[in-house]
């Protein structure tokens, strides 16, 4: 894909990924934020990223920080935001941006469940804009799923999958935008089962976790939910879930043991115990656990694409 003028609006977890990522794609990127203390260590951040994945740290010096919005934004192709998931907050944002970009600058927001047509109802020109969530980091995960709004046109749509894709993302259509897009209503369905199961004293949280971790979880990012499916039969599948589907929680609200557990401050690493207790040794050692996971499948996948 040609060469892009890409502005990314907040430098924080996110941000500074997505950056990273169009950097190393060969793009020339502005960032701003609002918060200088962010601002001022994106590039180390980008750096050091760089470093640890063993790729070209010169791609830092394609991104460039920039403590003005209409400086950062003006004369973009392509505008993403990644600020905190605050409604009003992006609205705001994007009446702002609209006033310094030109009328063909696609506008994209980075949400992880707001309705992208709530986000970018105001718009004057509502047709470019739409939504790209990324997951997190950026850097290590390839998923980003471009919603489009019942405003967004073809070719907008068209453009910003073509620029992830050329950038080694899978980017993923999503048609309708509905709350929580495609990830995250799956992940979600799955969370909500798994807090049930707790809650009615079937197992306890760790006995949950194990139990995905050494079956299913193992073919997922092999083998689809649907591919599963079509493998086993559909005939097979409807036949479970004649069975299965009455047992399972359907509850539209969040589940009491979930609620409990907030309004008690059981709020997981932050506080040291959520559905299991952790300690600041087996944070850290979890959380290295994933990176190097995540890290060790990106290399795989490089390896497969050569």
């Amino acid at each position: 894909m040609a060469k892009a003028r890409i502005s990314v609006v907040g430098a924080g977890l996110m941000g500074h990924g997505i950056a990273q990522v169009f950097a190393v794609a060969g793009h020339d990127v502005t960032i701003t934020d609002a918060a200088l203390a962010s601002l001022n260590t994106v590039k180390d951040r980008i750096t050091a990223n760089l470093r640890q994945l063993g790729e070209d740290e010169s791609a830092a010096a394609r991104v460039r920080p920039c403590s003005d919005l209409a400086e950062a934004v003006r004369g973009a192709d392509y505008v993403v935001e990644a600020i905190a998931e605050d409604l009003a907050l992006k609205q705001k944002l994007f009446a702002d941006i609209e006033r310094h970009v030109r009328p063909d600058t696609i506008l994209a927001s980075n949400t992880s469940v707001i309705p992208i047509t709530s986000i970018m109802q105001g718009l004057a020109v509502r047709e470019r804009a739409l939504g790209t969530h990324w997951w997190n980091p950026p850097f290590l995960l390839p998923l980003v799923e471009v919603i489009e709004t019942r405003w967004t046109s073809v070719d907008a749509v068209a453009w910003t999958m073509k620029l992830h894709q050329a950038a080694n993302k899978k980017p993923a259509h999503v048609k309708k935008d509905v709350p929580g897009f495609i990830g995250n209503r799956l992940q979600h369905a799955l969370w909500r089962e798994a807090i049930s199961l707790v809650e009615h004293g079937i197992c306890d949280a760790e006995t949950v976790d194990e139990v995905i971790k050494a079956s299913f979880g193992r073919r997922l990012s092999v083998l689809g939910p649907l591919e599963n499916a079509d493998l086993v039969g559909t005939d097979l599948t409807l036949a479970i879930h004649n069975i299965v589907l009455p047992a399972i929680d359907r509850r539209p609200q969040p589940s009491p043991y979930l609620q409990r557990l907030v309004a008690g401050g059981k709020l997981g690493f932050k506080s040291g115990e959520g559905f299991r207790k952790w300690s600041a040794r087996e944070q850290d050692a979890l959380r290295a656990k994933v990176m190097q996971h995540l890290k060790s499948q990106l290399a795989t996948q490089e390896h497969a694409d050569l």
